[in-house]
């Protein structure tokens, strides 16, 4: 699934680009998540504003002749944006995966998502619905100057679930999914069985440093590709070859040398060192 890291390098690869673009053609492929939630064409003559990015979410303000507002763009478990600056008279195809075209005169943006479940939402606002209904539940920004130790230890506080379930939750603070979280907990020697109630101050404060470092990190490799996440120029990331535990199962710490382990946590695999963790 795409993630924080992944979500703000496509982010980046396009938005420069169709800024101030104007919208000539929207074409729909099959339904997605949620409907579209107005009519392709009121789309035409708009001009696209500057891409913004909340959580996993994307936000691509138009202002079109009949409607003001933009859309909210999620790339669910597998999707991906790719935009391609070909000239509109001759526009490749649209794939069987290929679900909405957004057809400017600066290029061509393309959702393909094999599972479906992407979504491209048109909402009159980002602070109105349905776009701040949808975003409502989101944490702070792992970047956000609020986004501190003791933020963190207040959000965990109270909360039985283990700590990494807390932060895959992602109403403390975004973009530490599964892969960061375990790279996170590993930088601040955290079991990540260990209940989030009992993270103490100091241990808040190393995983708030270390979310932040390992989502930096991330985003400077072009983010994660285990299986097909690409940008939208169609660039690979490689943040998988930093790993220090995730995907390391069997394999020594590279701290200790103990084999790093691999357990299951909400039906997803977590990785972590037994040593080099503490409870």
């Amino acid at each position: 699934m795409p993630e924080l890291p992944e979500v703000e390098v496509t982010r980046r690869s396009f938005a420069q680009a169709i800024e101030g673009a104007t919208v000539t053609r929207v074409a729909l492929g099959k339904a997605l998540r949620w409907p579209l939630g107005l009519a392709p064409d009121s789309l035409v003559g708009g001009r696209v504003g500057a891409v913004t990015r909340r959580g996993k979410y994307l936000w691509l303000p138009v202002s079109a002749p009949v409607a003001e507002g933009g859309l909210l763009l999620h790339l669910g478990m597998s999707g991906s944006l790719a935009f391609s600056a070909a000239p509109q008279s001759t526009p490749s195809a649209p794939g069987p995966h290929d679900h909405f075209d957004l057809y400017t005169d600066r290029g061509l943006l393309r959702l393909n998502d094999p599972r479906r479940f992407g979504a491209v939402v048109w909402s009159p606002a980002f602070d109105q619905p349905p776009a701040a209904k949808l975003l409502a539940g989101l944490g702070l920004e792992p970047f956000d100057p609020r986004f501190t130790g003791e933020y963190l230890r207040a959000g965990l506080s109270g909360r039985r679930v283990a700590v990494k379930s807390a932060l895959l939750a992602g109403d403390i603070v975004v973009g530490a999914g599964n892969i960061y979280a375990c790279e996170s907990l590993f930088l601040a020697g955290i079991d990540p069985r260990l209940a989030a109630s009992k993270v103490s101050r100091p241990r808040a404060e190393r995983l708030a440093q270390a979310v932040r470092g390992v989502l930096a990190q991330a985003l400077e490799a072009g983010g994660t590709t285990l299986r097909d996440f690409k940008d939208a120029h169609g660039v690979a990331g490689s943040f998988q070859m930093q790993a220090s535990v995730y995907g390391r199962e069997g394999l020594p710490c590279l701290r200790c040398d103990t084999p790093v382990r691999r357990i299951v946590q909400g039906q997803r695999s977590t990785f972590f060192c037994p040593k080099c963790q503490k409870k």
